[in-house]
């Protein structure tokens, strides 16, 4: 039989994931039943929210068995159909294993049309990344003309998104990011009006009043940590703050207690709000088309970090921690012929 290569989780991390809670191992290729399609990888999600998959604990996200397949969001192309949905050649995007191969439930993928762009937005900007930007930005932060507006980890695949998307909203944002060359994106390339390095300032909370001296109307977290507790204490009346995710805590063996800030939303009347974005699947397509038509007339850019080779699925992953890349990381597992 042919064979294929996959990933799976070899031991659950203890702190920062290492390569050796990763194993590839070489299986038969699958053969796909009745309703099932088989498909082959060209490009692979790697996203922070799986690294609580590796815990064993109840989570939004099912966690991962040790000795099991990991999972990620995929690109690939059928290469055998078994069901009416789909045709061979066709290309889809679904939640798939970290394999090369993968037999699918036709009924588990969506179609992705490469007129809309490169096939790898599938992952990102036309993908979960933006669709969590638009609906957190649109629904849950609902910034209005004349805010502030601050979004951590703005260089990543959501928060450059939500900044630009913030801004067509009128809002003034600020940004925080892990380097100089991701500053000068947000504020050169992105229209961002500042960001804040945070790994080279000394002192968070004085950067952000620099950065927000009428305070902060819309507080957009991916991060958790110390950048939310210098930006808590900016928080103007009625802010929202929209909880997207906590990356700083991600590595943590133990969550620091807390929380201890809550005293300031008696006094801001602040709105603080978690988002999933499969709460709005069925919404899906209206954001798709909202992105789509925003990135052709301009009004929003992305940026890609692609990781050639599935055999470096695992650096990628680890690369996130390390704020390695600049808007979406994907994986390219094997070429595409258009």
């Amino acid at each position: 039989m042919a064979e294929t290569r996959q990933w799976r989780l070899a031991s659950r991390p203890v702190g920062e994931p290492t390569h050796d809670d990763f194993e590839l191992v070489t299986v038969d290729r699958p053969e796909p039943d009745t309703g099932e399609v088989l498909v082959k990888t060209l490009y692979q999600s790697v996203d922070p929210y799986m690294r609580g998959r590796m815990r064993d604990a109840e989570s939004y996200a099912e966690p991962w068995d040790v000795g099991d397949p990991m999972k990620a969001n995929v690109v690939g192309e059928v290469l055998e159909s078994n069901s009416g949905r789909f045709a061979e050649g066709d290309i889809v995007t679904g939640d798939l294993l970290w394999a090369e191969h993968v037999a699918a439930d036709a009924n588990e993928l969506q179609r992705v049309n490469p007129d809309h762009g490169p096939i790898s937005t599938a992952l990102g900007v036309l993908g979960m990344p933006g669709v969590t930007a638009y609906w957190g930005t649109t629904d849950v932060a609902d910034p209005h003309p004349g805010d502030t507006v601050v979004v951590s980890a703005a260089a990543g695949a959501v928060g450059s998104v939500v900044g630009q998307l913030a801004r067509l909203a009128g809002a003034r944002v600020v940004g925080t990011a892990g380097s100089e060359a991701k500053v000068e994106w947000l504020t050169e390339d992105l229209g961002f009006d500042a960001a804040i390095n945070y790994k080279e300032t000394d002192d968070l909370s004085t950067a952000v009043d620099d950065a927000c001296p009428d305070g902060v109307d819309v507080y957009f977290d991916n991060v958790g940590g110390p950048i939310t507790d210098a930006v808590w204490p900016r928080l103007n009346v009625d802010a929202r703050v929209a909880i997207c995710g906590q990356i700083a805590l991600y590595n943590e063996t133990e969550v620091p207690t807390g929380p201890r800030k809550l005293a300031k939303l008696i006094e801001s009347r602040a709105t603080v709000e978690g988002l999933l974005v499969s709460d709005y699947q069925p919404r899906w397509g209206e954001a798709l088309e909202r992105l789509s038509t925003f990135i052709r007339n301009g009004d929003v850019q992305y940026r890609e970090n692609v990781v050639d080779g599935f055999e470096n699925a695992p650096d990628a992953f680890l690369g996130l921690f390390e704020g390695e890349n600049i808007g979406k990381q994907v994986v390219k597992v094997a070429e595409y012929e258009d």
